[in-house]
């Protein structure tokens, strides 16, 4: 596995913009004027200036040396060329991209001009992650997606051309009428990918919640957007568990909880988060994590998730410094999505034997539940543990709650850790 490199930073640049707002969809994102674009990469391109003023106030370290760029949404593909150059520009104006950074976009299939696509070439994006959700025509279109299976294949075989070879494919889980018949079907489509060059997928549980339309439909037991045919949360581990076993076999290995990939192609910007490197988000609900120059404090800030406040100058709206306990606590449930698991004697090292003495506590009571597994040097979750994820994390928030195993913990918001 390739870790981000020590001393350098990873950018995420939100996106917000859509052709249209899927049902699931839990994001701070939407269909927007196309008059706006400009104005919020004005504002983009201030704040990446501001970034390291705002850094040096709050007394956070901010590397120059970038190594990882990761363009989210929404949708950036929808950003006209000649913006997206303007955005590269003041990335590079202000820090140093190594020339091997891994530089991701992410694209909706059928939103992808050719011009948009020589854009990002020359601006040098090497890793294209493609929102697809479900190679099935229907669930697809019931979830609000615009495009199709050719469209998706089609997009593969350009961007392959365009010599885009580093690709990462989406899918989701427990989409509305979505069986254990359909979901094989976009299981093997994404294995003949994967078979054909495609490197990396990224397999996602639909989460049920009120910051969706879905979510909301499905909690007041209603049926508009389908919500009375989404699957259960048996089925949907049952679907999870499938997808582990079909990707594997088609040569894409798990190395994290909702992510999967050829040997050397891991996503190196979502390597950040889970081993709690440092990033700048910058855009409309973005998050960083900055280090202080000392004392070992670390810093989280949230942008606000309202466009019109954001374009009209407010700074982040949350801004926590975590303590050297939330650190410890991160180390192990970050630490926890990644297969390779934890370290014990590398955790021991950062916060120190006490610190870690209840953590280990907590692991042997889920080691005997069949939730985690130990050779004594490293930690990590069973399959049984990935299932209930969210239980086993919890275990290490305050290491008060008992083990729960009431709840299917592998739901997950796409593109988020």
């Amino acid at each position: 596995m390739v870790a981000p490199a020590a001393g350098a930073l990873g950018l995420y640049i939100s996106i917000p913009f859509c052709r249209t707002k899927c049902t699931y969809c839990n994001f701070a994102s939407g269909v927007y004027p196309a008059g706006e674009h400009e104005r919020y990469v004005d504002r983009l391109i201030k704040d990446i200036a501001g970034a390291g003023n705002w850094a040096a106030r709050m007394g956070v370290e901010l590397p120059r040396r970038v190594d990882t760029v990761y363009l989210g949404g929404g949708t950036p593909s929808m950003l006209a060329p000649e913006l997206l150059t303007r955005l590269f520009t003041a990335m590079r104006s202000e820090f140093d991209l190594e020339p091997e950074a891994e530089i991701t976009v992410e694209c909706a299939p059928g939103v992808l001009a050719d011009e948009t696509l020589g854009a990002l070439l020359a601006a040098g994006v090497n890793r294209v992650s493609l929102g697809v959700q479900s190679f099935i025509d229907r669930e697809a279109a019931v979830c609000g997606r615009l495009h199709n299976r050719a469209v998706v294949l089609a997009d593969i075989m350009r961007l392959r051309a365009a010599r885009i070879c580093n690709l990462n494919v989406d899918l989701i889980a427990g989409l509305p009428g979505q069986t254990f018949t359909s979901w094989e079907e976009s299981l093997m489509v994404m294995a003949a990918l994967a078979d054909a060059g495609v490197p990396h997928a990224s397999v996602y549980m639909f989460e049920v919640d009120r910051d969706s339309r879905l979510g909301r439909e499905v909690l007041s037991g209603g049926a508009h957007y389908h919500a009375d045919l989404v699957p259960s949360d048996d089925a949907v581990a049952q679907m999870y568990g499938r997808a582990i076993e079909a990707l594997g076999q088609g040569g894409l290995e798990q190395y994290e909880i909702s992510n999967f990939c050829r040997p050397g192609f891991h996503s190196r910007h979502n390597l950040r988060y889970w081993q709690r490197r440092p990033y700048l988000g910058v855009g409309l609900d973005a998050s960083s994590m900055l280090e202080a120059d000392e004392d070992h404090r670390v810093l989280r800030s949230t942008t606000i998730d309202d466009l019109t406040a954001y374009l009209a100058g407010s700074e982040p709206v949350e801004t926590t410094w975590l303590t050297r306990e939330q650190q410890h606590e991160e180390a192990w449930f970050l630490g926890l999505r990644l297969n390779a698991g934890v370290d014990i004697a590398a955790v021991q090292h950062e916060f120190g034997a006490e610190m870690v003495k209840p953590a280990l506590m907590a692991v042997a009571r889920l080691v005997e539940a069949g939730l985690l597994v130990s050779d004594g040097k490293t930690v990590r979750l069973t399959a049984k543990g990935r299932l209930l994820s969210n239980d086993v994390f919890q275990e290490f928030l305050g290491l008060e709650v008992e083990v729960g195993l009431g709840s299917n913990g592998i739901r997950t918001k796409p593109g988020t850790l």
